[in-house]
């Protein structure tokens, strides 16, 4: 499925993770990515990705023949029960805990849960709490 639509509005313009198993981080990544309303965007030999987020393999043309190494990549979430979503399907499809949904000291309200991907990635979903947001994201169509 080809999605020919961005949401941009923050510092970040894309990230890639480069794993030595893309199926087991496919399987990983489209079960967190679902739970948190993002599609995937596409794929091409050694690479998928959901909006911003890219993952692919050593020997992709973009990786240069390196994995990327643990890296931590924190997901915004719509609500609590979105990061608790995240959690059990994380864990339900190869990742392991690296930090129990719950509230943590960064500033009030923040709720969010961490796992290590099938290459020990650290991932989070995060909520911030109640606040109010000009817009969703920044839309761009192509």
């Amino acid at each position: 499925m080809e999605i020919n639509e961005l949401h941009r509005g923050r510092l970040i313009d894309h990230v890639q993770l480069v794993v030595r198993d893309l199926e087991a981080s496919r399987a990983f990544y489209a079960a967190v990515l679902e739970v948190l309303q993002v599609p995937m965007g596409g794929e091409q030999d050694g690479f998928f990705w959901a909006d911003e987020f890219c993952v692919s393999t050593a020997d992709s043309d973009a990786a240069e023949g390196r994995l990327t190494g643990p890296t931590h990549v924190a997901f915004q979430a719509a609500d609590r029960a979105m990061v608790d979503a995240f959690h059990k399907a994380a864990l339900a499809h190869g990742g392991k805990d690296n930090g129990a949904p719950g509230e943590r000291p960064y500033h009030p309200g923040y709720y969010a849960a961490f796992v290590l991907d099938p290459d020990g990635n650290n991932i989070e979903a995060v909520y911030h709490g109640e606040a109010k947001r000009s817009a969703a994201s920044v839309k761009i169509t192509f």
